[in-house]
């Protein structure tokens, strides 16, 4: 009896091709050694939050100043 199996699509493959490269790059490593890897991830030293109202204040100071020279200028 010939078994049925459906094909692979793109995005299962990738992610196959994936789990297989993290899986062959933790072979023959001790557990320390995997978290202590997984430790060296940084975080960004500032907020998404905080760097969006930075970026407002920044361009939004810019936009304001061109609106009032352009306004002024006439």
């Amino acid at each position: 009896m010939a078994s049925i199996s459906t094909a692979q699509t793109p995005q299962q493959r990738r992610a196959n091709i994936k789990f297989a490269k993290e899986q062959d790059a933790r072979r023959g490593k001790s557990e320390d050694q995997i978290k202590k890897k997984v430790k060296e991830v940084q975080k960004s030293p500032i907020s998404p939050i905080w760097f969006g109202l930075l970026a407002f204040v920044v361009f939004g100071g810019l936009v304001f100043e061109a609106i009032s020279r352009f306004v002024i200028g006439r």
